[in-house]
């Protein structure tokens, strides 16, 4: 079993314009090492998220309103379309890790 990630040896992949990552599958989680872009087109997502910004300002929002998510910020949206939330990035790029469901 390997503890370390080695994430340099892992491709990115995009699964959406504006948007990369590199996945490592676990159990039955991902962890995601995700890439925003200010090329990604803001659109409504209803899947769950856990994680922390790593680098980057992020503006979500939500149907009771918007927060602003920078480094450092913890962020844990639950599933389904009660959460559902739109996200935009303020900034070049937005460097953030997820703990999902696989």
């Amino acid at each position: 079993m390997k503890y370390k990630i080695d994430f340099d040896s892992i491709r990115w992949s995009s699964p959406i314009a504006g948007v990369r990552h590199k996945v490592f599958p676990f159990q039955d989680k991902k962890l995601r090492l995700v890439e925003y872009s200010s090329d990604m087109e803001p659109h409504w997502c209803d899947r769950g998220h856990a994680g922390y910004i790593l680098e980057g300002r992020f503006q979500i929002e939500f149907a009771e309103g918007t927060e602003v998510f920078g480094p450092g910020d913890g962020v844990v949206i639950p599933d389904g379309p009660d959460h559902r939330h739109k996200a935009t990035v303020l900034s070049e790029i937005v460097m953030a890790v997820f703990i999902e469901g696989a």
